[in-house]
């Protein structure tokens, strides 16, 4: 059986030896991902964040091969298929991200996630491959009956958030989010159907937990890298305000089809051609018409298109205070600079809003200690807790952005 290595910059060879693996690997709607950056804008930040979501799945994959391994070698019983249902789970749990992954959610669709619409596109390959995705669309969805495959794929310590560390700290260079996680895949163990951590790694796991609250605020929540998403985010919204009064802009095909039909929801997930459309989509649709969209007659869009693409960004501020009478005065000052008492021009250069991180969930799939003395208990109840109650509750910050003068 011939067996697929690539070489990847993080982990050295990775191997696939599956051929319903390679399947997905080579269907044009997984390549899509090499489209896509794993980070959104923050490469205006980080030079070197340029890596993509094919990179991402490909080393979650990996990571799920390892737990399995090991968790095998410790008799957790598993079968063949169950193992194959997870990788393939682990592969594809990102395949339904839109252009720049998190900056864009929700800008094409309103109402629905990355999450769904990566389900939509399992259960369309699932149809293609003759059923070859039916366990791994019960292990994604949680259906499953062996708990501790779906923890693997999303949970607080999933193969999803420890590739994500590793793969963003090696290309932004940020070493604050480096982990052990070898080490936690060492000592992964399953009790009563559910994934768990043995005691003596309990320090590595709250390293990781700690690199994930660094890696948020330094990193995926910079001011620099969230003005720059709500930059993008503002040229899509005055595009899309521009096509709905009938003018043509310039822009692909599959950019076309979500800025001049306005889909809801439902419409998505009932007519195949929307899903169709969105798998065409990538951030090259974006990027080449932003470059055009400079030149564009409407002032607004050409003004903030430019703003992009010569990364002149908003400038911005964040604090956990209130920042009302902030943008107020930002606000009047933008009056002078655009020229215009109009508030809903204004509104595009000069607007406020709120961010929050949880660094750990305790309402969500808890990361479980298999104490020696044989009983279980959570990460934030080990002795001399480094993951308190405090920290685990989310941090909310206020932001203004605004005319960088």
């Amino acid at each position: 059986m011939k067996v697929k290595i690539i070489n990847d910059p993080v982990y050295g060879f990775l191997r696939f030896p599956e051929p319903e693996v390679m399947a997905v690997l080579a269907h044009p709607w997984f390549q899509r991902l090499r489209h896509i950056k794993q980070m959104g804008m923050a490469q205006l930040v980080y030079p070197g964040a340029v890596h993509t979501r094919l990179h991402h799945s490909l080393g979650a994959c990996h990571l799920m091969q390892e737990a399995l391994y090991i968790l095998r070698t410790k008799g957790i019983k598993f079968s063949d298929e169950e193992a194959l249902g997870a990788r393939l789970a682990i592969l594809l749990h990102d395949v339904g991200h839109g252009p720049f992954s998190h900056a864009l959610e929700h800008v094409f669709v309103s109402g629905i996630s990355h999450e769904e619409i990566s389900l939509m596109i399992m259960r369309k390959l699932d149809q293609e491959m003759a059923g070859a995705l039916g366990t791994a669309i019960q292990i994604f969805q949680g259906q499953y009956s062996s708990k501790f495959l779906h923890q693997l794929v999303s949970s607080q310590l999933d193969m999803d958030r420890m590739d994500y560390l590793n793969r963003d700290s090696f290309f932004t260079g940020v070493s604050e989010g480096v982990i052990g996680y070898d080490r936690i895949l060492e000592m992964l163990t399953v009790q009563h159907e559910e994934l768990m951590v043995e005691e003596k790694a309990v320090h590595s796991v709250e390293k990781f937990i700690i690199a994930r609250r660094l890696m948020y605020w330094q990193v995926y929540l910079h001011k620099t890298v969230l003005g720059a998403e709500l930059l993008i985010i503002n040229i899509l919204k005055r595009a899309r305000a521009i096509a709905e009064q009938g003018t043509t802009l310039f822009c692909t095909p599959a950019l076309h089809h979500f800025l001049y039909n306005k889909i809801s929801e439902q419409e998505f997930k009932e007519n195949p051609k929307h899903l169709e459309a969105y798998c065409a989509l990538d951030d090259n649709d974006i990027t080449a018409s932003i470059k055009v969209w400079q030149n564009e007659k409407d002032p607004i869009l050409s003004r903030l298109c430019r703003m992009l693409v010569q990364r002149k960004l908003y400038k911005v501020k964040l604090s956990s205070g209130s920042l009302n009478d902030e943008l107020a005065t930002k606000k009047l000052r933008a009056q002078s600079l655009l020229n215009t008492t109009d508030e809903q021009t204004i509104n595009y250069f000069v607007f406020g809003g709120s961010t929050k991180s949880s660094t750990y969930n305790l309402d969500d799939e808890r990361i479980q200690i298999a104490l020696k003395t044989g009983k279980t208990c959570d990460i934030s109840d080990v002795e001399d807790p480094l993951v308190s109650k405090a920290l685990a509750r989310p941090v909310v910050k206020n932001y203004i952005c605004y005319l960088n003068e």
